[in-house]
């Protein structure tokens, strides 16, 4: 039988005792660790939580602002903003995206183009961005996807401002366009100084006017403060600060002037720049073939964006800003200027021209069998002789060439208002050691020179430089710098503010230097090389004639166009200026593969004239008629 032991009474309630503590202060310890924490988060961290909890009721919604106009100089509207609804879709609230996408495709019309350009989108997008899938709704599209708008999570209706270049195709590589932020856009936006001012912009200046002047066109974004209920549905707004519009941009194109160039170019390749040497405002800025820049803004699809990207005729190269071309003889009034101020040439002393010139070897040939005979300088521009040129290249060196030519505006940047231009290349000793790693290359020979006095060699120029130059030349050495913002327009007070105010800088030329050859560039337009094209134009006009060699003839072989394919034949250039007595307009044609430029490039020349002139005219009755 077992014994049951019985436990002290006073050892038992000693036991209790101890847990009982233990329990008191295990409760005790929890009570003191919420009262501290309680402490903290109401009394030390209470502004910082009740910032947050602030936050999270009201939400700060950007206003994107409008965009500003871009006109030409008479007002003729060349970009502006629209409103219209788009279908947008946010991927990372989409579980089926190609499902969502074919259902949508029942109630939206959605074309394989829209689709592929969606899918273009969301690659240089962020997952959480909203992509617009269909633009520019009809009004009956946008009621049809109303009615079965629950059926589609992540997709959503936005009104946005749209940008619309009204011109369509003209003048496209001036004014460029938008499109949308991309990642890369998005980085260089966060390292501005007004990177804030971007919060919500879904579209950004690509090319052009539209690209340089952004800031300008932007505007300042403004701010919505939004009571938010818990479940992030809007209750009521509690302050706004309006958005203010981007400034209006007036170009100093004459738009007629730019149509009627366009048209004069038709089909064929190449590129005018028309300047008012009294200002630097660029009348005419033409790049064929050209673009609709309408494409790019919701984003171009990928079927449109191979047909420009990998045409031969190269339609998105802007020629007048980077295309570069020999100057041919186009160069040769400035080889004569630069012989009178170097003091190289007298204007009456004459060289015989057999039709040829023999330096080391070889021999240069003029462009006509025989020569031209006795030739003095005001000669040598209207008949465009080469022998003349080849021996006055080897008495000035390249490099004093060069150092004449590089403040004329020849091989260095003009300072237009583009971003992408290119500086050419003006032959030197110094640019060809520069130009070539190895010693054997680097050497300057005395032929080069030779060529390069006729605008051949190494010689090559942007169109835009060439007309600067003319513009230097007609000015007697005074410099405006060329500019296609004529002036910036304030939305809210209408002020105008001039972009360029004044001359910005000089060359040195006696003014009897110039006025000789400006006569002999007259002379060219009565009795040289493109009289035909000029004879009884109601105006009276310098230009100089030049063809430039795409690629170089093996020893005498004669030149034959028709024998050559089409790319391979020499361009056709032309410079001019009007009217001789006061010129108001000074400008570089290039006809790509055109041949003489005489015959494709002057008469595109004396067009542009002729429109600038008559507009010119028109406005100064119209003047007339309003009265003091």
């Amino acid at each position: 039988m077992k014994v049951q032991e019985f436990r002290h009474p006073e050892q038992v309630l000693s036991e209790f005792r101890f847990r009982l503590s233990v329990a008191s202060m295990f409760v005790l310890v929890f009570f003191g660790v919420l009262v501290v924490r309680l402490l903290w988060l109401q009394v030390i961290q209470h502004d910082k939580y009740s910032a947050q909890a602030e936050d999270n009721r009201i939400t700060i919604m950007p206003i994107v602002p409008n965009r500003g106009v871009i006109t030409d100089r008479n007002g003729v509207v060349l970009a502006r903003n629209y409103s219209a609804y788009t279908l947008e879709i946010t991927p990372n609230r989409v579980d089926d995206l190609e499902f969502t996408l074919d259902e949508l495709a029942k109630i939206v019309d959605i074309q394989p183009r829209d689709r592929k350009r969606f899918r273009k989108l969301m690659d240089e997008s962020k997952n959480f961005d909203s992509v617009p899938v269909r633009t520019r709704l009809t009004d009956e599209e946008v009621a049809r996807f109303a009615v079965h708008r629950y059926r589609f999570p992540g997709v959503e209706l936005k009104a946005r401002l749209f940008r619309q270049y009204p011109q369509g195709e003209s003048a496209s590589h001036v004014v460029g366009y938008i499109g949308r932020i991309s990642k890369k856009d998005a980085e260089l936006i966060s390292e501005m100084d007004d990177a804030e001012n971007y919060r919500g912009t879904q579209y950004i200046g690509k090319e052009g006017i539209e690209k340089r002047y952004e800031r300008e066109l932007h505007g300042q974004t403004g701010f919505e403060q939004v009571e938010t209920a818990a479940g992030g549905r809007a209750v009521r707004t509690l302050s706004r600060s309006n958005p203010t519009p981007g400034n209006n941009l007036i170009l100093s194109i004459d738009f007629r002037l730019q149509q009627a160039v366009e048209k004069a170019f038709g089909d064929r390749r190449g590129a005018l720049v028309a300047i008012d040497p009294a200002t630097g405002d660029v009348l005419a800025w033409v790049s064929k073939p050209t673009y609709d820049p309408n494409l790019f803004v919701d984003g171009i699809d990928p079927d449109n964006w191979k047909l420009l990207n990998e045409s031969l005729d190269r339609p998105l190269l802007n020629r007048p800003l980077t295309g570069t071309y020999p100057p041919g003889s186009t160069f040769k009034p400035f080889m004569s200027l630069a012989a009178l101020e170097l003091g190289k040439r007298k204007t009456w002393q004459a060289i015989s021209d057999p039709g040829s010139f023999v330096f080391g070897g070889h021999r240069f040939m003029d462009d006509k069998v025989g020569g031209h005979g006795t030739v003095d300088m005001y000669k040598s521009i209207v008949v465009s002789c080469n022998t003349y040129y080849y021996q006055l290249a080897n008495d000035l060196g390249i490099d004093a060439i060069a150092g004449f030519m590089e403040p004329m505006g020849f091989g260095r940047l003009t300072g237009i208002d583009l971003d992408g231009e290119r500086k050419g290349t003006l032959p030197s000793t110094a640019w060809k050691k520069k130009a070539y790693k190895r010693p054997e290359l680097q050497k300057w020979y005395g032929g080069e020179t030779v060529s390069v006095a006729i605008g051949q060699g190494y010689n090559a120029f942007t169109p835009v430089q060439l007309a600067h130059a003319m513009t230097v030349l007609v000015n007697d050495g005074v410099v405006f710098k060329p500019h296609l913002v004529k002036a910036v327009q304030d939305v809210g007070t209408g002020e105008k503010r001039p972009v360029v105010r004044g001359p910005t800088g000089r060359v040195p030329l006696n003014p009897e230097n110039t006025d000789f050859i400006r006569k002999a560039m007259v002379g060219v337009n009565l009795e040289g090389t493109s009289s035909k094209v000029f004879a009884n134009a109601p105006f009276t006009s310098g230009g100089k004639t030049g063809t430039a060699q795409v690629f170089s003839l093996r020893g005498n072989e004669k030149y034959d166009a028709k024998r050559l394919a089409e790319r391979m034949r020499d361009h056709a250039w032309f410079v001019a200026f009007a009217p001789a007595e006061n010129p108001t307009i000074a400008l570089a044609v290039i006809v790509e593969n055109a041949g003489f430029g005489a015959q494709s490039a002057a008469p595109i020349a004396k067009t542009a004239i002729s429109t600038w002139l008559s507009g010119q005219g028109q406005q100064a009755g119209q003047q007339q008629e309003a009265g003091p």
